[in-house]
C-alpha cells in the first residue's frame, strides 16, 4: 500500500495539510489520479497521495481491502474490521511522512475506498478531520457522531453498484446525530468518479465551514 503508492504532490515538508486518495475494489491507485491533479492545482501546499489497498484483489489484477467474493450484508462489517489495521496503518504512514496530525488530514474514497473511510470515521480517536466518499456506503450506520470530523457525500443517481439510497439514509441518520455532513446526490451518474464530483469534492473542501467553528465562534461573539 505504500509501494503502490502515486505522490500526486509533495510540498516543503511539513505539509499544510494530507489529501489521501482511496481507490475501488479491484483497481490501483492510478485511478485516482485525476482527481489528485486537481486536488493539487486547488491546494498547492498539500501532500496529495493516491494509495492502493493492501491486498491483491481476487476479482482483477488490482488490489483491494476486502474481498467482495461471497460478500453479504452480515459478512461485510467483518471483512471491513479485519482490514481496518491495514488501512489505519496506511494513514498514520503517510501522516508520518507529511508531518501533519488528523485535523489536517482529508480522505476521499470512492466505492470500497469510500467505505473504509467512512468505517474509519467512527473511530476514536478520529484519523481525519475531513471524509469525502464518492460513490460509497456505511457497512453499518454510526452510533454517535464524531464532532471533529465533516462528512461529504457525492452519489450517482443511477449507480447500480452501490445505491444512492445509501447515502441518503446515511445523510438523514448521521444529521439526526449531529453530525456536520452534507450530501450531494446528482441525476444521470453512475458509478464512476465523474467530473462532477471532483468539481463538488474541491468546492466542499474549499468553501465548507465545519459546525465546530461555527460553534466556537458563536461562543466568541453571541451576536454574530
Amino acid at each position: 500500500m505504500t509501494q503502490n503508492a502515486h505522490i500526486i504532490q509533495q510540498p516543503a515538508l511539513p505539509a499544510a495539510q494530507l489529501v489521501l486518495l482511496f481507490h475501488g475494489v479491484g483497481s490501483d491507485a492510478q485511478a485516482m489520479r485525476p482527481l489528485g491533479e486537481r486536488l493539487a492545482e486547488a491546494f498547492p501546499l498539500a501532500m496529495v497521495v493516491a494509495v492502493a489497498a493492501y491486498q491483491p484483489s481476487d476479482i482483477s489484477a488490482g488490489f483491494q481491502w476486502f474481498s467482495v467474493t461471497g460478500i453479504t450484508e452480515d459478512n461485510r462489517p467483518q471483512r471491513i474490521a479485519e482490514g481496518m489495521p491495514a488501512f489505519q496503518a496506511c494513514v498514520a504512514h503517510w501522516q508520518h511522512v507529511a508531518g501533519v496530525g488528523a485535523s489536517a488530514t482529508a480522505l476521499i474514497g470512492f466505492s470500497q475506498g469510500a467505505i473504509m473511510a467512512l468505517e474509519a470515521s467512527k473511530l476514536n480517536p478520529p484519523m481525519a478531520s475531513r471524509v469525502c466518499a464518492l460513490s460509497g456506503r456505511f457497512a453499518t450506520l454510526p452510533e454517535v457522531a464524531q464532532n471533529e470530523i465533516t462528512i461529504h457525500f457525492l452519489h450517482g443517481k443511477v449507480d447500480t453498484v452501490i445505491p444512492y439510497s445509501h447515502t441518503v439514509t446515511a445523510a438523514h441518520h448521521l444529521r439526526d446525530l449531529g453530525a456536520d455532513i452534507t450530501a450531494e446526490v446528482l441525476p444521470f451518474i453512475g458509478h464512476e468518479i465523474h467530473p462532477d464530483f471532483i468539481d463538488l469534492v474541491i468546492t466542499k473542501l474549499s468553501t465548507h465551514v465545519p459546525q465546530r467553528l461555527w460553534a466556537e465562534a458563536l461562543k466568541a461573539d453571541p451576536q454574530t
